[in-house]
């Protein structure tokens, strides 16, 4: 290294600012300037030749750190410009970036960094919107766990890639577990199967997706739905006899429709009313929506779709004194249920969603799997979980099931 004293390359009203940040706890205020064969070149104050106290560095024109050193390395206060542009401020460890505030157009950024500058570990970011985001990065993405809040609206779980991915879930013996079943439960080929209802247990969550089990898997069936009618037309012919099975044995049940393109909501109301039981103590009717695009297509798009949906459900509760839950699909809820603001925030959502997350959306109760295992039944089950424990489910039976 070349060393001389020179001021051509600082402006000097920016080295006596940044020299006045330190004047309280360093009197050190000798400039010096070194310049490399690499084409560096820093510009502050040094001790026995090494960089010491308040200076910068540049590369050519360009400012590549401006803050605090100490034995020739990066230490303490400083700030620098990442290969995007944007500016952070922050605390140096070791010639190593430890934390700081990163501004660009879009936010701010405080938080860990890597050796990249990227952000990495914890931090918070919020937007120009009002968006905020607060919990783990990785490599300038959201990854890990974290919460964000946009206008009242809050989220908690994990992040992948900068995609919420939801709230991974553990499953035990204290969670809130049912079944729903239809006439596959009964019928496989030529053969026919009963329920042995007195002997019911979930014995597995299925292997379609990964999901934390703490334990053995071995609850309790604590609530069960059962199909009754499909479109206008169709019936299930093991309905009745499940149905009163069910109840027999005491367990919380409830009847649901399988929606189709083909027919009114009105005229569908009126065939599930006509063949579904509704009793002292049963859960609210269901209705199930699973729509493809070309469905939708044909009923008119999705207002016309919500039209139908909305006859629906008026009808139903109407008839039974009980708000309808509605079933879909997470694909739906991202899809669809954005066009239907009313239903969305007026009835309670089952949702199938099968991974190990918990669904993004405010629900009652989700299907977990669709592959699942219960003793006393042949095949694969329906599992279901409530959203909540034993004591939200019993207030929420009490409040919401038939008088």
């Amino acid at each position: 290294m070349k060393l001389f004293t020179s001021l051509h390359l600082l402006p000097i009203t920016a080295l006596a600012s940044l020299l006045m940040l330190g004047s309280c706890t360093n009197r050190r205020a000798d400039i010096t300037t070194i310049a490399s064969s690499s084409g560096l070149t820093y510009q502050g104050q040094t001790v026995h030749g090494q960089r010491e106290g308040l200076g910068i560095l540049y590369e050519g024109d360009s400012v590549l750190y401006a803050g605090h050193w100490h034995k020739g390395l990066r230490q303490g206060e400083g700030w620098v410009k990442d290969s995007l542009g944007r500016r952070i401020m922050g605390r140096w460890d070791h010639d190593t970036l430890v934390t700081g505030t990163r501004y660009d157009p879009a936010g701010v950024y405080t938080g860990e960094f890597n050796q990249r500058l990227e952000a990495h570990g914890y931090g918070h970011y919020r937007d120009t919107l009002g968006t905020c985001y607060e919990g783990q990065w990785k490599h300038d993405e959201r990854t890990g766990f974290g919460f964000s809040s946009q206008h009242r609206y809050f989220r908690v779980g994990e992040w992948k890639h900068d995609v919420y991915k939801g709230e991974r879930l553990n499953y035990t013996s204290e969670r809130v577990y049912g079944i729903d079943i239809s006439k596959h439960q009964h019928i496989k080929g030529r053969n026919r199967y009963g329920i042995s209802w007195a002997n019911l247990r979930i014995t597995h969550l299925g292997s379609l997706s990964k999901k934390n089990v703490s334990g053995t898997v071995d609850y309790k069936v604590s609530f069960v739905f059962i199909k009754s009618t499909e479109g206008r037309s169709l019936l299930n012919p093991y309905y009745a006899a499940d149905y009163a099975a069910a109840r027999a044995h005491g367990y919380p049940v409830g009847s649901y429709h399988f929606f189709s393109h083909r027919s009114t909501g009105a005229d569908q109301a009126a065939f599930f009313l006509h063949n579904s039981h509704f009793k002292t103590g049963d859960l609210p009717p269901v209705l199930d929506l699973e729509p493809l695009p070309s469905q939708v297509r044909k009923m008119g798009g999705a207002v016309a779709m919500w039209r139908r949906v909305r006859n629906w459900l008026q009808i139903v509760e109407k008839h039974t004194g009980m708000r309808p839950i509605l079933y879909i699909s997470q694909t739906f809820v991202n899809r669809y249920l954005d066009a239907a603001p009313d239903i969305k925030h007026s009835y309670p959502v089952w949702i199938a969603r099968y991974g190990e997350y918990k669904p993004d959306v405010k629900l009652w109760v989700w299907q977990l799997a669709p592959d699942g295992r219960v003793k006393g039944i042949h095949g694969p089950v329906d599992i279901n979980v409530f959203n909540g424990y034993q004591g939200e489910f019993r207030q929420w039976k009490a409040t919401f099931s038939r008088k």
